[in-house]
């Protein structure tokens, strides 16, 4: 898998798991409603870095692949424990 496939992938999976979520708080689980918005800043943060990436230079890729490798690890959690949570 090369490195655009896997950050594919891992945006994909992410999502799914964001709109799960996003589906739960709004049947009514509001308590998690703060640190949700922080993580849609995070989510937002993101996504913007990764449409922007294609432009960008090899070495400035290369900066954002570790970037989102550290963001995406870190909202993959909270949305884990977000998950265990609600459930």
């Amino acid at each position: 898998m090369n490195e655009a496939t896997g950050s594919r992938h891992v945006m994909d999976t992410l999502r799914r798991e964001r709109d799960e979520i996003r589906l739960q708080l709004h049947l009514g689980k509001a308590e998690f409603k703060e640190e949700w918005e922080a993580l849609e800043h995070k989510w937002e943060h993101l996504e913007s870095r990764m449409a922007g990436a294609a432009d960008e230079a090899r070495e400035a890729s290369r900066e954002v692949g570790a970037a989102f490798g550290v963001l995406a690890e870190e909202l993959g959690e909270a949305y884990r424990r977000i998950k265990a949570r609600l459930s």
